[in-house]
């Protein structure tokens, strides 16, 4: 296990596992950090390296400082510095896994930067998540406003609240888990990180990816609905694959690691 000790990869928490010539990136979701992945890096470890890091916002990042919600009000601010973590690491043609919000980052990155990918693997992704005309993205407007109202007015409430959605119910330790990260991040990042996840609109950018893609899918994830899986394989303009999962709510990396492991490996090969 190797820290890189500067800029970027310094402030992120950059850890590299393993030695092969094969480079897998896990890039994590909202409201967690790099641990969400600690079932399935031991599995992954023998056949290739493993780059894994934290978001700003995430309660892991030692500087409170590092989330700003004035610079990270879109995803092409997250998917610069995924760039850039990667240019600095020396990181070219290697598979990203990016989870709910990081698998869009991904996108964006890809289109900016391909020669930096070979692949991306889109979990639980998401390019929008309200409901509009001739799409569904799983929220109504009105749905919206009371999410974002409960993270304001009462965020330990919203957490548990969220995590019995997000999570499967009858896994409570990973519920309880995704509820401290949630609690770790803190509400004051919570709130604009939601509005910038929840109100973006990146469907604009799915026809410009060119790289190919392995979309997973939970058989039942309660944050984004299979018609949003559908909706990317159609769109996305490289090559594209939809994997589907059985699985209950929107983390199997915490909650079905052992399927979703078969699946990275037979998208990487």
């Amino acid at each position: 296990m190797v820290k890189p000790e500067k800029g970027l990869s310094r402030a992120l928490n950059v850890t590299t596992i393993g030695s092969s010539s094969e480079t897998l990136v896990l890039a994590h979701g909202f409201g967690v950090d790099q641990s969400v992945w600690e079932k399935i890096v031991p599995l992954l470890t023998p056949h290739y390296r493993l780059v894994v890091f934290d978001w700003p916002f995430s309660g892991a990042v030692n500087d409170p400082t590092a989330y700003s919600p004035e610079k990270y009000a879109s995803f092409q601010a997250f998917a610069d510095d995924l760039i850039d973590l990667m240019e600095e690491m020396g990181l070219k043609a290697v598979t990203l896994a990016g989870h709910s919000m990081s698998a869009m980052i991904g996108c964006i990155a890809s289109v900016k930067r391909p020669q930096l990918f070979k692949k991306l693997i889109l979990i639980c992704a998401s390019p929008r998540y309200l409901n509009t005309e001739g799409y569904e993205g799983g929220f109504t407007e009105k749905d919206m406003k009371q999410l974002l109202s409960s993270i304001e007015t009462n965020f330990e409430e919203w957490v548990h609240g969220f995590s019995s959605v997000a999570i499967d119910p009858d896994d409570a330790i990973s519920r309880e888990k995704f509820q401290k990260s949630l609690l770790r991040m803190g509400g004051e990042a919570a709130l604009p990180l939601a509005k910038t996840v929840f109100l973006s609109d990146n469907r604009e950018w799915l026809e410009k990816v060119e790289i190919p893609c392995t979309i997973v899918q939970p058989s039942h994830d309660m944050v984004v609905p299979h018609s949003v899986a559908l909706y990317l394989a159609k769109k996305i303009k490289g090559k594209c694959d939809l994997e589907v999962i059985e699985a209950v709510g929107h983390f199997p990396q915490l909650t079905a690691h052992l399927k979703l492991v078969e699946v990275l490996k037979a998208a990487l090969e």
